[in-house]
């Protein structure tokens, strides 16, 4: 994310509880998907599970993204 939707977020996890839940479940997914990256080879299993969650990552980012669009000036 870029350092302007950092602070954004940052700006408003207190209030939208929301938002808190998908920023620390992206945070999440980003330190899981991190230990797949550090491997050479990785098996079938691993790698439709670095899949799921590269796609939960960005369902989550979209969700993030919505939420921040309604802070956002237009």
């Amino acid at each position: 994310m870029e350092k302007k939707d950092e602070e954004l977020i940052q700006s408003l996890l207190d209030r939208e509880p929301e938002l808190r839940q998908y920023y620390e479940e992206h945070l999440d997914l980003e330190k899981r998907l991190a230990a797949y990256q550090q491997k050479v080879h990785l098996t079938t299993e691993e790698e439709i599970e670095k899949k799921r969650l590269q796609k939960l990552k960005l369902a989550g980012k979209d969700k993030i993204m919505e939420i921040l669009g309604r802070y956002r000036p237009h």
